[in-house]
């Protein structure tokens, strides 16, 4: 299986007549952030919690580095760390207990508990609150004692889902960033519903809707899914607008403000310098032409608008 860290093959889960998630497939084989994407209700929890052995599959399999999770689920899961969206923290526990808890509950080697302890309470910037109450943390500090839990063991994949949910902007920031650090020698799958959030921190995006798999790649391919269609046009001394949809590979052109005009076009490079040559011909003082890159919202819209029409 070579380096192939995950994969899924042929999945699918039904609760009772309803499949959650239908046929996915993928598999991820370096460090890195992996964004799974999909809106509230798509099927993200009922995939990430069957990747970490906490759900039984109704078809399909699953291996972690190599290892058939249905088959050998203890071994399997030694090599997963798992931030379920509410951290399964117990209050009354100080940090250091409760990441002693989880390495011992790993069925790590006692000897190496207390070192992995520390290093996870370091990298998650915890380490000068060992011996307060969990209770006691701001929920920043109690979202990072949950990223170290599931680091704790030194896995090699890492499920986070919807990490920096109910954080304020700065911790946002911070958990980011430490998600970031941690991806550098690991792989890590990230579950959200928010766009930007796969924009600040994703290489790679699996996004599933209704249960299935709509898309998979990188960033920049899924930024350029949707065909730009939209120019933006700024003119010194601009026409009336019938002028500008009047262009050949113009549909339609609307003002946006005092001589910034958006035109509807053919997707055709060649309209694009026609627009240009026909600025500068009719002397309408041509100060700017750019194409409108889609955003991650619209690629999303019509993501999800594929997925029902398929059905």
């Amino acid at each position: 299986m070579g380096n192939v860290i995950v994969k899924v093959e042929n999945l699918s889960h039904k609760y009772t007549t309803q499949w959650a998630i239908k046929k996915i497939d993928f598999s991820i084989a370096h460090e890195g952030i992996v964004g799974l994407l999909g809106s509230n209700g798509a099927g993200k929890s009922t995939l990430m919690n069957i990747i970490c052995g906490v759900l039984k599959q109704t078809e399909g399999e699953v291996f972690i580095n190599g290892i058939d999770l249905k088959k050998d689920p203890v071994e399997a899961k030694k090599n997963i760390g798992f931030l379920p969206q509410k951290p399964p923290l117990y209050l009354d526990f100080t940090v250091k207990e409760y990441l002693t808890y989880c390495a011992d509950l790993r069925m790590m080697e006692k000897q190496y508990i207390k070192s992995a302890v520390e290093e996870a309470a370091e990298r998650c910037g915890v380490a000068h609150f060992m011996n307060r109450l969990l209770r006691n943390l701001s929920g920043g500090y109690q979202q990072r004692t949950g990223i170290a839990q599931a680091i704790v063991h030194n896995p090699k994949f890492v499920v986070l889902d919807e990490p920096t949910n109910g954080l304020d902007p700065n911790q946002i920031v911070e958990v980011r960033g430490l998600i970031k650090e941690i991806a550098a020698d690991r792989s890590v799958l990230l579950s959200t519903h928010i766009l930007s959030e796969v924009q600040a921190t994703c290489r790679e995006i699996k996004m599933i809707e209704n249960g299935e798999q709509v898309f998979s790649g990188t960033l920049e391919e899924f930024n350029n899914y949707i065909q730009p269609n939209a120019l933006q046009l700024q003119l010194e001394t601009p026409p009336e607008t019938a002028a500008l949809s009047s262009i050949e590979g113009i549909t339609t052109a609307e003002q946006l403000s005092p001589g910034l005009f958006r035109l509807i076009y053919d997707g055709e490079k060649n309209t694009i310098k026609t627009v240009a040559q026909t600025s500068v011909d009719k002397g309408w003082g041509l100060l700017g032409l750019s194409v409108e890159k889609s955003s991650l919202d619209a690629v999303f819209a019509e993501l999800s608008k594929n997925s029902v029409n398929n059905e």
